[in-house]
């Protein structure tokens, strides 16, 4: 088939690297345009950019794709099907009815649960036993096509969603190829989404991880590992921010029990043991404002915290 790609992130370069590597004809990437980063304001290309200049494949970087004269870019390229993976900007019905076999997208979710724009994050958070990625025929709503494949994976204990990140993005490729390859022997069976079981799962800011110490210790335990490695979950301790990265949750003991949501009730050689709304929280790995991330180990071999400090 000829396809148009488009993607942005590094969660969408595998999906472009099975392709390129395949017999389909990949004939142009539509990516965002180079964004400046850091403090010297450089700019930076897409990952997906740099992978589609490794294979030779041209590179188009509009800053709507819904203008009309990016849709008549598209349009010239004759796609049999037009590849979405994480591209960052809504699509115009005139670029979803361009090809044969219209648009499909790969999505970081068992649809209809998550959609949205980060359905990985908000399945750590929320402790889910399983994700996966959905192959999807687009339409004009956010994630509300009709699935045409599904891929499930099941959470580690300690999964991040960095880790589920890197798993959901290597399984899109295949997944993909799978579905074109279906897709050309007309074997491909649409299912429409069940409204009644769709999730949303809201964009990431950086408020989206501050800790709340009222809450309980297993749910802070897992709005860290939901955040790492961006927002990053934090607090405030002594008017600096102090960012967390590992934690267990556990039961609260005797006194524990009487403590305020925040306090820090116990230190050991390894852990800051901090009290929640409901049970501890014992701190493993963490970054004080303008120092590097450590081990609590480390961090309390220069710190004289014993007990009693509030965590805001």
């Amino acid at each position: 088939m000829k396809v148009v790609f488009m993607g942005t992130p590094d969660f969408a370069v595998p999906a472009l690297e099975a392709l390129a590597g395949s017999g389909h004809e990949v004939t142009l990437v539509v990516t965002q345009p180079d964004r400046p980063k850091g403090r010297s304001g450089k700019l930076v290309s897409s990952p997906v950019k740099v992978c589609a200049e490794q294979y030779g494949i041209p590179v188009f970087q509009p800053e709507r794709v819904k203008r009309p004269e990016a849709v008549e870019v598209i349009e010239a390229e004759k796609p049999d099907v037009i590849v979405v993976a994480a591209y960052g900007q809504i699509l115009s019905k005139k670029i979803l009815d361009i090809p044969k076999y219209g648009c499909i997208n790969i999505h970081g979710s068992l649809l209809p649960a998550y959609r949205g724009a980060a359905p990985i994050q908000w399945a750590v958070v929320n402790g889910e036993e399983k994700s996966g990625i959905t192959i999807m025929q687009m339409n004009e709503g956010m994630d509300t096509g009709d699935i045409l494949l599904q891929e499930e994976v099941v959470l580690e204990e300690k999964e991040t969603a960095g880790s589920l990140y890197d798993k959901l993005s290597a399984m899109g490729g295949p997944l993909l190829l799978k579905a074109l390859e279906m897709a050309g022997k007309g074997e491909l069976h649409p299912v429409p989404q069940k409204e009644e079981d769709a999730t949303y799962a809201a964009i990431l800011k950086k408020e989206s991880g501050r800790i709340d110490w009222n809450a309980s210790a297993v749910s802070i335990e897992r709005l860290i590992r939901g955040m790492d490695p961006w927002p990053g979950a934090y607090t405030s301790l002594g008017g600096k921010n102090f960012k967390i990265y590992a934690a267990d949750a556990r039961e609260a003991e005797g006194g524990e029990n009487n403590a305020l949501p925040g306090t820090v009730v116990k230190t050991g050689k390894n852990r800051i043991d901090v009290a929640c709304g409901d049970g501890i929280l014992s701190l493993e790995e963490i970054q004080m404002e303008g120092k590097k991330r450590m081990k609590v180990h480390d961090f309390l071999l220069g710190s004289k915290m014993s007990g009693g400090e509030v965590f805001a």
